[in-house]
């Protein structure tokens, strides 16, 4: 399985995965132009995968469910993508046109271009905010960064949700590599160890 990281005008981080090297996973798509940005990579998108909801992880949605590439988010989060509350952050944001194909539920695992991923609900800066775990990697959207932790004061965003979220993460056996929806990769035991927000218990 290989990761590639695109990051868009807002410093969102998208990520193309790969099992064959000609079907292709994205996770969030924060800007349009990804779709095509895959296309040129040599790769056929054949799902994407939302952490959740915001303008800048959903920016470029459109154009994959244009191109027949469905969309799939957290059943608690499908409703709130589309919402006033979640087009009106920051005085009103761009949500474009698109639909959700399927649902996905906190524990459930799926299948897309041969490549395994296990959903795990971590509401907090979302309410439907949700991890997505593939391999030894974790694709942790607005919820775990690098040596931080995901706002909580914009709409359904909950402090205490999101450390409850943080410490699950905490409690998964073993080690690792987490890819942000924001800024650089960093482990999980680097995190339980030494992120200042939120401490492990092994800390």
């Amino acid at each position: 399985m290989k990761v590639f990281k695109l990051t868009s005008f807002d410093a969102c981080n998208s990520y193309v995965v790969t099992a064959d090297g000609k079907t292709a996973v994205v996770i969030d798509c924060g800007e349009a132009g990804v779709n095509q940005k895959v296309v040129n990579m040599n790769l056929k998108p054949v799902a994407v995968l939302l952490t959740h909801g915001h303008f800048d992880h959903v920016g470029g949605a459109g154009e994959f469910f244009n191109a027949g590439v469905p969309v799939y988010c957290s059943e608690k989060e499908k409703d709130f993508i589309f919402s006033k509350a979640n087009r009106s952050i920051f005085g009103g944001v761009y949500i474009p046109d698109f639909e959700i194909s399927a649902t996905l539920a906190d524990g459930e695992e799926a299948e897309f271009a041969g490549v395994k991923f296990k959903v795990l609900q971590t509401a907090g800066h979302t309410a439907g905010s949700v991890c997505y775990i593939a391999e030894n990697n974790i694709f942790s959207g607005d919820t775990l960064f690098f040596g931080s932790i995901g706002r909580t004061d914009l709409p359904t965003g909950n402090y205490f949700d999101l450390e409850k979220s943080v410490k699950k993460l905490y409690a998964l056996k073993g080690d690792y590599k987490i890819f942000c929806g924001h800024g650089e990769e960093t482990t999980l035991g680097y995190e339980r160890k030494n992120n200042a927000f939120i401490r492990g218990e092994d800390a």
